[in-house]
């Protein structure tokens, strides 16, 4: 085993895979050092896989530590010397703790302080020991949300639709679920990337899902003509849709209910709405802060800074509005008798140039997740 190989064992970096049982591939070498160099680990040092077993064998803590709920202790905190303190900052921002085995499930910051002075840090990922099986064997539908539009739908599906399928589906065939496609946050911009497997973001949903009408302030908004307006053209969009066989238009919804949501947003929210709002974007914490701000700012780039749309709070308050919808159906979905309710996909990949890959914390620039060809594609697949 030559010293690239060495290094790429060392740092999990696989050299060689099998598309098929009876058939091995190495990966091309130069792949394989962009792989090492974009880990950050140097690659035309002779003698670097030496240097590397030495620096691992001394290290406090790896980079990232695991623990499966209902483990007592994860190998690397089992290996640690005698008197070594442990802290942990939660996920969220909630105030620092000492290591325990209660930890919630998420992804935490670990700090290590041994005895004879070192200290390190290190990624803490506490999972559950598997997923959540179903209650029971249940049959459920697939629907691209998109395409399952209403009589009440702006030119496409909406959450609102999504809620009443999972009703009639429950009440009238017994289904156990409703499985819908990613509802990501989109590239923002004109037009969009209209892919749901290149979100901007995973974490935050795409509130062109929102029904306009259902949102609470839409029965105080002073500027009924307007929303009518807006209405009547969505439900042209819809129409078009549905008997002229037009394509759906992503973007001249967007168009529509982004205007809706600035006229919504002026509305003084109740007590009660506002108090809900502050409690969801603290439990959200910084990431949402991020994306609200990456949100705003792409806005204020394609817009030169107009409107309601260049205010971060304006995309937190969106993400809430979507979360609220998104909680409805579900909830809607489990009264109804489904044992399992909404299942939402969830992208593999991001867009390069998305709320995640520039403000998250857990993205690679310049690599790729996919597969290789295989017997079911066999030019391979690209998810970003």
């Amino acid at each position: 085993m030559d010293d690239l190989a060495r290094l790429a064992a060392l740092h999990g970096v696989a050299t060689a895979y099998q598309p098929a049982e009876d058939v091995t591939v190495e990966v091309p070498r130069d792949t394989v050092r962009t792989v090492l160099g974009v880990l950050g680990v140097p690659v035309d040092d002779p003698g670097g896989a030496d240097a590397a077993g030495r620096e691992r064998a001394g290290r406090l803590l790896p980079p990232t530590v695991v623990q499966w709920r209902g483990e007592a202790l994860p190998q690397a905190l089992a290996a640690l010397p005698p008197g070594t303190r442990l802290r942990v900052a939660p996920e969220g921002g909630a105030p620092g703790r000492d290591w325990d085995a209660a930890l919630p499930l998420g992804v935490h910051r670990l700090t290590a302080e041994a005895p004879d002075g070192r200290a390190a840090g290190a990624t803490l990922i506490v999972a559950p020991e598997r997923a959540p099986a179903a209650p029971e064997r249940a049959h459920g539908l697939l629907v691209q949300l998109y395409s399952l539009l209403s009589e009440r739908s702006w030119g496409m599906g909406d959450l609102g639709d999504l809620a009443e399928l999972a009703r009639w589906a429950a009440r009238t065939h017994g289904a156990g679920f409703v499985q819908v496609n990613p509802l990501h946050a989109a590239v923002p911009g004109t037009p969009t990337d209209p892919s749901p497997y290149r979100p901007a973001s995973r974490r935050f949903p795409d509130p062109v899902h929102l029904r306009i009408e259902d949102v609470p302030e839409y029965a105080h908004c002073p500027e009924r003509a307007a929303l009518d307006e807006l209405a009547e053209r969505g439900g042209q969009l819809r129409r078009e849709v549905l008997e002229k066989g037009a394509l759906i238009d992503r973007d001249a919804v967007w168009d529509l209910k982004r205007a809706a949501l600035e006229l919504l947003y002026a509305v003084p929210r109740s007590a009660v709405r506002q108090a809900a709002y502050e409690e969801f974007r603290a439990g959200q914490g910084e990431p949402l802060e991020r994306h609200a701000a990456w949100c705003a700012a792409v806005a204020e780039a394609g817009k030169a800074g107009a409107g309601p749309a260049a205010s971060a709070d304006f995309h937190a308050w969106l993400v809430w509005l979507t979360d609220e919808q998104l909680t409805a159906a579900q909830r809607g979905a489990r009264e109804a008798g489904m044992a399992v309710g909404i299942v939402h996909d969830l992208a593999v990949g991001v867009h390069p140039e998305g709320s995640d890959a520039v403000t998250g914390p857990f993205h690679a620039r310049h690599i790729s997740v996919g597969a290789p060809p295989d017997a079911f594609n066999a030019r391979g697949q690209d998810w970003g």
